[in-house]
């Protein structure tokens, strides 16, 4: 079993529900609380030991990239100011790994960003990832995705966390063989009635070579887009085992869209023992009274 050191990290959207402020910014640039949403996406993969990551990018994404770039003058600034605190967590960035950056091919879907790095991890399993999905947890859920990778024999893997009935119907609902976390098949966006469980998937997989194949030869589906998940079906109905793995003692949190994006702010803020009652305070004086 080969061990996994690479990660493909999509962040080649446009995060049209921001705009105007993805104008010039990339989604994945906005702050979570001190820290861009892709700066915890990355520390989560380097927690886990992933040394590679390959960020698929597009023309706009430059102010990404100088995130995780060195930044001599800063640093100096703030060794010369006193800040060596600081200083050491500017520089701490630029050592998370060693990041790869390739250019998304001009096609759409969340399969493409797998398309665009392939060679980049051939013939070897990879973690892949959503830029602007996070997974808030006591330990890192990439390090809980592998410690299963490993014990189940070296089988590719998606993240699920179970939702309430009322959001079901927005994302893809994983059908699991009877008490088992073997994956039978992703139902997209089912009705209440439909759906085989509750039990949602989100931007966290374990891959491999053989996925890639399928997804190279998978034409595009809904919306003329390049989807994984149905290079996944493809795998599951040929007779791959592909295994769903629950988020422990933690929580997954998008910040696809504003809404969402504020209550992952919140959570991240709540966190922060200087803040929360400050907060706290605050919601109970200003808001939940309303």
């Amino acid at each position: 079993m080969k061990k996994i050191r690479k990660a493909i990290v999509a962040v080649a959207g446009s995060g049209t529900r921001f705009l105007p402020v993805t104008k010039s910014m990339p989604k994945e640039m906005l702050p979570m609380i001190d820290k861009p949403i892709i700066q915890l996406v990355v520390e989560e993969l380097a927690e886990a030991g992933i040394e590679d990551i390959i960020l698929v990018t597009k023309w706009d994404k430059k102010p990404l990239e100088d995130h995780f770039d060195y930044n001599f003058a800063l640093i100096n600034e703030l060794k010369k100011a006193g800040k060596d605190e600081k200083a050491e967590e500017v520089r701490r960035i630029s050592g998370l790994a060693n990041f790869v950056y390739v250019r998304q091919m001009p096609q759409y879907g969340n399969g493409v960003p797998i398309l665009s790095a392939a060679s980049l991890v051939e013939n070897e399993p990879f973690v892949f990832c959503f830029g602007d999905d996070l997974v808030k947890t006591k330990v890192s859920f990439t390090k809980q995705m592998i410690d299963e990778y490993e014990k189940n024999g070296g089988k590719p893997m998606i993240g699920v966390q179970e939702v309430p009935d009322e959001v079901v119907g927005k994302y893809g609902i994983v059908d699991l063989e009877p008490e088992t976390s073997k994956i039978r098949g992703i139902v997209e966006k089912p009705s209440l009635k439909e759906a085989p469980s509750r039990l949602a998937d989100f931007g966290r997989m374990i891959l491999n070579q053989d996925i890639v194949d399928e997804l190279k030869s998978t034409p595009p589906g809904k919306g003329d887009e390049v989807w994984i998940i149905d290079a996944i079906e493809k795998y599951i109905k040929k007779g791959g085992e592909f295994y769903a793995k629950k988020v422990e003692d933690g929580k997954w949190l998008t910040t696809g869209d504003p809404v969402n994006y504020l209550m992952a702010t919140l959570e991240y803020a709540m966190d922060k023992e200087e803040m929360r009652k400050e907060l706290v305070d605050y919601c109970q004086k200003n808001i939940c009274k309303n």
